[in-house]
């Protein structure tokens, strides 16, 4: 779960709160020197750019503040930059798996509508745990479509990602019999082939079930 800037500043200690405070100020739009990609026409920044000096300290928050709170430092960073596709296309392509997981789980706080769609796309095609429980949060709930979406599901059981990862599960797998389908065809062939069922499938189905009409007294 991502931490507030409050929250940060009581469990960093003196040295990393002075670097955060500093990175932030760093990285406002109003301060930052501008990225030496920053008129270009293209969607995609070209990777043989150097990266600005607020995305050199996105790379940092692991070693400044700590890998625990690496995902909040670099969210926090990319809130204050109000980060564009073509920032996050570059952080993505070009960063660590830790980088991409932070660049995942911030989407939803970024002004992108559904642009950033092919990163979570990306994500989903992995078999990095990480990357996939990150893909499948309030960003893929608000954007990816019904196909995307329960294909989404099936990766997380086939990868063992549990599936209180998925935003709006409840929401999203009501009364949606196709995904109810998938995943009976799929408890089918683990059975088929000597495999276990994970619980998390009969969780899942459970919520594809509609609630039943109740009769009025």
């Amino acid at each position: 779960m991502l931490k507030s800037r409050e929250e940060l500043d009581t469990e960093l200690d003196d040295t990393a709160r002075t670097w955060l405070a500093e990175a932030l100020t760093e990285t406002a739009p109003s301060t930052r020197t501008p990225s030496p990609y920053a008129t270009s026409s293209s969607t995609t920044p070209s990777l043989s750019s150097a990266p600005s000096s607020w995305e050199l300290r996105y790379a940092a928050a692991g070693r400044h503040c700590g890998p625990e709170h690496a995902d909040s430092v670099r969210s926090l960073l990319l809130v204050e930059a109000r980060a564009s596709l073509r920032d996050v296309a570059r952080l993505y392509e070009q960063g660590t798996a830790a980088e991409r997981r932070a660049v995942l789980l911030t989407l939803h706080l970024l002004d992108l509508g559904d642009t950033a769609l092919p990163l979570v796309d990306d994500a989903l095609r992995t078999n990095d745990t990480r990357l996939i429980a990150a893909a499948v949060g309030p960003y893929a709930a608000a954007h990816l479509d019904p196909h995307a979406w329960r294909h989404a599901v099936l990766k997380c059981l086939f990868t063992g990602v549990p599936v209180e990862a998925v935003a709006r599960l409840g929401e999203r797998a009501h009364g949606d019999a196709e995904l109810a389908r998938m995943l009976r065809d799929f408890a089918a062939e683990r059975t088929a082939a000597g495999r276990t069922v994970p619980e998390d499938l009969r969780t899942v189905l459970a919520l594809t079930t509609p609630a039943a009409p109740t009769e009025e007294s």
